[in-house]
């Protein structure tokens, strides 16, 4: 339990570094060396839309970030006294006493310490437990991160492929890139500053394809009307068209949510909490 409270602090503080690093390195390396073309005009320049395409990935994975985070599940069990025999109560909110008498999709989280309706699971990233109320915001977050990471990753190879006159037509160039890479730089072949891209584009490579992933999965489940945590316990859940499923998770306006970083407006849980 102490391991898993330390990476629920440690890996938003890694998120946040590395999307700080990305922003540093986009903004003042890759776009001013790598997007040059003084026979356009400022205003359609390749860089400037370059960097207002980085911009807008970003800002929409950020902001969705603080989202998911603000926008906690709603806790379940603040009415229930989870003090004396509190072990009784989580096992009836989680369902491993008897399956007739458990709410529905609920799950007592220890790092939260509190019961979540449609709980899917909880993200370390974001150091919150991903609801009912976050499930939009999180695979907004999960898109964004993945696209951001992407185009991170095409601007650094390009700027690689400048920099040390090296073409990546053959993919296994990428494959061999970090070793031959490590062996430059001991060797005193390779600044520091190249190796350090070298590293971070693998890096953007893994953490897009995570998102990716996440993103993919959890769409997949949305469209089945289950959650992750109904997966793992092997709950059934009542067949409805997909459309409804999505509905319930992004809302009838899911457009406006799609471009910029709002919360959850629209949904069926938010008609049914005004009601």
């Amino acid at each position: 339990m102490l391991v898993l409270r330390l990476l629920n602090v440690v890996a938003p503080a890694y998120f946040l570094c590395i999307s700080l690093v990305t922003f540093v390195l986009q903004i003042f390396l890759f776009i001013p060396s790598m997007f040059r073309d003084p026979s356009t005009t400022p205003l359609f320049s390749p860089a400037l839309l370059h960097g207002a395409l980085f911009l807008f990935l970003s800002a929409n994975a950020l902001g969705n970030y603080v989202l998911v985070i603000q926008n906690s599940p709603e806790d379940l069990g603040k009415g229930l006294n989870l003090g004396k025999g509190a072990e009784v109560v989580v096992d009836w909110l989680d369902g491993s006493r008897s399956p007739g008498s458990a709410l529905p999709s609920t799950h007592f989280c220890r790092l939260c310490a509190r019961v979540t309706q449609r709980h899917d699971h909880h993200c370390f990233f974001t150091g919150n437990c991903i609801g009912s109320r976050n499930m939009r915001n999180f695979i907004m977050f999960c898109l964004y991160t993945s696209l951001a990471c992407l185009d991170s990753l095409v601007a650094g190879m390009a700027y690689i492929s400048a920099a040390l006159s090296m073409s990546f037509a053959n993919p296994l160039a990428f494959l061999t890139l970090l070793p031959h890479s490590i062996s430059q730089f001991f060797s005193g072949a390779l600044l520091s500053s190249e190796m350090f891209v070298i590293l971070m584009l693998y890096l953007w490579l893994g953490i897009g394809l995570a998102c990716a992933g996440f993103c993919c999965h959890q769409m997949l489940l949305i469209l089945r009307g289950q959650t992750r945590y109904q997966v793992r316990k092997g709950m059934v859940v009542r067949a409805r068209p997909w459309r409804e499923n999505l509905q319930e998770v992004f809302g009838k306006r899911w457009l406006l949510g799609l471009l910029i970083p709002v919360l959850n407006v629209g949904s069926d849980y938010r008609r049914q909490k005004e009601k």
